[in-house]
């Protein structure tokens, strides 16, 4: 179980700093970031997120929008993760083991 919560908030710190380097570069790059490799090896690394989160959000929700929401719903998919992470150390008898 220890296993299963440090896996998911492991790919939840990834998708989360690609999604944050996305943005920053996005920011720096302006109207050409498209062209960009980095950008585009950014928004590859981001899409599986990006899109299960444009399925299960209604169409009301812009699509420019939809980064940032899969932003804080991972962010949330973290800290969850990191509850779960706790509390399963605390549990062991040699904590030793969580480092």
């Amino acid at each position: 179980m220890l296993l299963l919560a440090v896996s998911i908030k492991l790919i939840a710190e990834i998708a989360l700093m690609a999604l944050f380097g996305q943005w920053l570069l996005g920011l720096l790059a302006g109207a050409r970031r498209e062209a960009n490799v980095f950008y585009r090896l950014l928004q590859t690394l981001t899409q599986p997120f990006t899109r299960l989160f444009r399925a299960i959000t209604p169409r009301l929700v812009l699509d420019r929008h939809i980064p940032l929401l899969t932003f804080f719903a991972l962010a949330w998919v973290w800290v969850f993760a990191l509850i779960g992470k706790v509390q399963q150390c605390r549990a062991l008898p040699g904590q030793a083991l969580c480092a």
